[in-house]
């Protein structure tokens, strides 16, 4: 028997909740899929509703307008045109299943639902779902196809299962959220699947900024020996065809080829989709962010101006009396050559003010702490006020190595709305800054060239909070701090272990207790782009009241 025919890989980027606007998406997608000449469009794991719902999946009207949603696409294949194999929640008999739902001929013909349902790091779908029972194939178009749906793939038990009950081929929808070690582990997962059943395998993953998550498509075929037939890009939304070809029973799949993103650049343009998403999917009409002529304010504005264009940004430089000219300097040649509004807003006579109303509370002290975090809180003060006036959104430009020691002021310099930096640790925020200069961002809106001035990558970071004022006062340089912290945040190593290699327990020590101390600031903090394989938030869960301690040794 010989068959062939296309199928439409949707990389499609949802928005949470917005049944109908999904359905047009997918409508216009599967348009353009017809006219190319596929016979079946494939979409991400619950495409239908976005992903992750929550506890939106427990309100009644919301089902109802996801069961609508697919009765309305079901409807449009009766026009004979590409079957859609899509993704979304379903509820039934007091039950709530991650599904899949196969649509032909105008009729729902099939659904299959997620078994595994992950419930660890970012997940937490046996909160709200009903695991499915192990699945058979679908047949569509002549072909029986298996549909894992996303975990599903990351144990062998269903593509076993759907090998074993005669599938011609495995197509798993995902929403698997990015972070810089995703890519490699969901490659060689999904080579396992192919070695172990001999099916071929096509893997279509969500694009796109939900909260904290970032997706980052990167959709691939394989044929059954493991060897790649397509890859779609990364974190870009796009349809892409891949060719199947049955002969003499059996598959191969062709398809274009398009390089993932990685390193460096794949960081960066994960943040920046994560951060246009966030501003765009909540209705805001740019951003405002404090610029001090520091690296960190200096990627956080590059960012910006490639996720939204230099008209939606708006920076204010917010001087003290210990802010250098370097400081204003390098602040203004920044702006000018993002070509962002900068604005220039002096907080002295604001501490003036404030130094005259608590001298009678902080009479008989020394000068410390709580005068510099004034500063900061001036400033988040003074960016809020903003943010109220105009309704640009506060961006908070702390770094993860900031936000893990507590090298950042509650309701000051973590003031926002939104988190670019929180999942990069701040020797990742000198490379991106040195990788934005050498190269323009696909999909970037910003300018090419070097935008970042050498000497805001190249001088000692500091606060300018007292005179003099390092980074290193506090802590220890950065390319210690993170390997230490890193180990404690993302590995949930002791003390020990780290010590075991080879780094000073006395730093390490400190570290852990800078860490353990600063947890309520960062239940507090604005939510950012996940980027590495544990971020602060939904990944890192710990007590805000809790008697262990890791120094008490």
């Amino acid at each position: 028997m010989t068959k062939s025919f296309a199928i439409a890989l949707a990389q499609l980027n949802p928005r949470l909740g917005d049944v109908a606007g999904n359905c047009d998406r997918l409508a216009k997608a599967r348009g353009e899929a017809a006219k190319n000449g596929a016979a079946v469009i494939v979409t991400p794991e619950m495409y239908l509703s976005g992903y992750p719902c929550d506890d939106l999946v427990l309100r009644d009207d919301f089902m109802r307008d996801v069961a609508a949603g697919i009765d309305r696409l079901a409807a449009m294949t009766a026009d004979g045109g590409p079957a859609i194999i899509v993704g979304a929640p379903h509820a039934e008999n007091g039950h709530i299943f991650n599904a899949v739902f196969v649509l032909d001929d105008g009729q729902i013909i099939a659904r299959r639902d997620k078994v595994n349902l992950p419930n660890y790091g970012v997940f937490d779908d046996k909160r709200n779902f009903t695991a499915g029972g192990l699945p058979g194939p679908v047949m569509l178009r002549g072909i029986k196809f298996g549909l894992p749906i996303c975990e599903d793939i990351w144990q062998p038990d269903v593509a076993e299962c759907l090998q074993e009950s005669g599938a011609d081929i495995l197509v798993a929808l995902n929403a698997s959220p990015f972070d810089s070690s995703k890519p490699e582990r969901r490659m060689s997962t999904a080579v396992a699947r192919t070695v172990e059943t001999g099916l071929p395998l096509i893997y279509v993953n969500m694009v796109g900024g939900q909260d904290e998550l970032v997706y980052d498509g990167a959709s691939f075929a394989l044929n059954a020996d493991g060897s790649l037939a397509s890859h779609l890009p990364s974190f870009s939304e796009t349809v892409v065809l891949v060719q199947l070809s049955l002969i003499a029973g059996h598959i191969s799949l062709t398809g274009q080829v398009t390089p993932p993103d990685e390193g460096m650049k794949a960081l960066y343009r994960g943040v920046m989709l994560g951060l246009r998403d966030y501003v765009q999917k909540n209705g805001f009409t740019g951003v405002v962010l404090g610029l001090s002529g520091g690296i960190d304010s200096a990627l956080v504005a590059a960012l910006a101006v490639d996720a939204l264009g230099a008209d939606q940004v708006q920076a204010v430089m917010m001087p003290s009396a210990y802010t250098s000219q370097t400081s204003l300097d390098d602040a203004t040649a920044l702006a000018k050559n993002l070509g962002i509004r900068l604005d220039d807003i002096s907080i002295v006579p604001g501490i003036t003010a404030l130094t005259d109303m608590l001298a009678d509370q902080f009479a008989g002290t020394q000068t410390g702490i709580a005068e510099e975090n004034i500063q900061s809180r001036l400033r988040g003060l003074v960016l809020m006020a903003i943010s109220n006036k105009h309704g640009a959104m506060v961006l908070a430009t702390g770094n993860k190595s900031e936000y893990a020691a507590g090298y950042s002021t509650l309701y000051g310099d973590m003031c926002g709305g939104f988190a670019p930096l929180k999942d990069i640790w701040k020797v990742d925020v000198f490379r991106l800054c040195r990788w934005r200069n050498q190269a323009l961002p696909r999909g970037a809106a910003g300018p090419e060239g070097e935008i970042i001035p050498d000497r805001i990558i190249t001088k000692p970071p500091t606060a300018e909070l007292r005179p003099d004022q390092k980074d290193t006062d506090s802590l220890p340089p950065y390319e210690r701090l993170d390997a230490i912290m890193a180990a404690l945040c993302e590995e949930m190593a002791d003390i020990d272990m780290i010590v075991a290699r080879g780094f000073d327990r006395a730093e390490v020590s400190r570290a852990s207790q800078l860490l353990f101390r600063a947890e309520y600031k960062r239940f507090q903090a604005a939510p950012g782009p996940k980027m590495t394989p544990v971020a602060f938030g939904r990944d890192r869960r710990l007590p805000l009241t809790s008697a262990f301690n890791p120094n008490r040794n």
